[in-house]
């Protein structure tokens, strides 16, 4: 099947993948004057003398924005916010579908990275938590950064800790099957972008000590005066034994590689040079760093792509809609770490040691129960690391 010729042929007849519904009556005066006037100045008089009282009196309670700018959508780069609008749209289709969120699509005209973080600020008090989306590195790591710092609801930019979390929960169960131990595998991590670096902290933080990172003009070194700011605070950390050269020669002898790049770039000798029972999350899209298929005909023990074509999807749609959920039931102030290391293992262990295979480290993205037991990992993280707003 031609996906992207059906799709478009099916978004010109959809219109639009999500629509506003009334949850009240307004079809009499009374509805009428219970929804809105006069009623309704009452609840606005409860929230003018106690704002949180929007979170049990409005939808904002339940209600996430995704933010773009449009200048790093899926594969396609720096396209527009309006371009954008598709991404966007059917994230909120997933949030809806998998988290019970109410997602809106707000994209927005400028890369101005003061405007931006002003922009969402300026909102925040419509919303429940804040999705960041597609906005390119290095400016996505200062307006994360930012309104963490400067709002008291969850921000997430899923490009970096939805990528993070994903492959983090298949590396566990792939190390299980492998009879690897996380703190002795040697891992290269190729793309040194919002979601490789993101990726790279947040496996260090699970046990990982030996990482390599490459980006297209070679292995990220301490001293390298190619790298960015967000590149040079990730050299302090990784590759420890200041290894230099070329994305060839960072693979040779690894257990483990993360492709968050692009298509093509490694070859099967590549992964003959790996070490015994290599894993593999071939992540860019629409192509990958290798097909599969190469790199199984190389001798790879398990390979995981972004792709729902393929076996072991690895795929931010596990994460994003049961941490939101998870979050937003306890009425969290931040997404820690903590809540993010219990989303991926909330992802890895619903996969039961029985159904554990190398064709399936992950559960299915479309199976809710799956969303559940994140949802419900991420709110018992948010409670125990005293983040909840909720008088318990």
């Amino acid at each position: 099947m031609n996906y992207r010729e059906l799709s478009l042929k099916k978004h010109g007849d959809w219109k639009g993948k999500i629509e506003t519904v009334c949850r009240v009556p307004v079809d009499s005066r009374e509805a009428l004057s219970l929804a809105y006037t006069p009623g309704v100045a009452e609840p606005c008089m409860a929230i003018h003398n106690d704002v949180e009282k929007s979170f049990e009196l409005t939808r904002r309670w339940n209600t996430v924005p995704v933010i773009t700018d449009g200048t790093a959508v899926l594969g396609l780069g720096d396209i527009g916010p309006e371009a954008g609008m598709p991404v966007m749209e059917g994230k909120c289709a997933l949030f809806k579908a998998y988290g019970n969120v109410d997602a809106y699509p707000i994209c927005i005209g400028t890369k101005d990275t003061e405007d931006i973080i002003k922009t969402v600020k300026l909102m925040a008090g419509s919303f429940g938590g804040i999705n960041l989306e597609d906005i390119s590195a290095p400016r996505c790591f200062e307006i994360e950064t930012r309104l963490k710092q400067e709002l008291d609801i969850p921000v997430f930019h899923d490009d970096q800790h939805g990528t993070a979390i994903v492959s983090a929960a298949a590396l566990l169960n792939a190390l299980k099957l492998a009879d690897k131990k996380i703190d002795e595998i040697k891992l290269v991590i190729n793309g040194a972008g919002a979601a490789g670096i993101a990726i790279a902290k947040f496996l260090l933080k699970l046990g990982v000590k030996n990482i390599i990172m490459c980006d297209l003009k070679g292995i990220v070194c301490k001293g390298c005066d190619w790298l960015n700011p967000a590149q040079k605070e990730v050299a302090e950390i990784t590759n420890l034994q200041q290894i230099k050269g070329t994305l060839s020669d960072a693979m040779k002898g690894a257990d483990v590689f993360i492709g968050v790049s692009g298509p093509n770039c490694v070859s099967k000798e590549m992964v003959r040079s790996m070490a015994d029972k290599n894993i593999l999350f071939t992540c860019a899209n629409p192509v990958p760093e290798i097909a599969p298929a190469d790199a199984k005909d190389a001798g790879a023990f398990i390979v995981g792509t972004g792709s729902s074509e393929y076996p072991n999807q690895i795929n931010n749609v596990l994460v994003f809609p049961g941490l939101f959920r998870g979050a937003l039931d306890v009425r969290a102030k931040t997404v820690n770490t903590e809540m993010m290391i219990a989303a991926a293992k909330g992802i890895a262990e619903y996969v039961s040691d029985n159904q554990l295979s190398t064709d399936y480290i992950l559960p299915y993205a479309y199976d809710k129960n799956a969303h559940r037991a994140v949802a419900k990992a991420v709110a018992e993280a948010a409670v125990s690391t005293g983040v909840s707003k909720l008088k318990r």
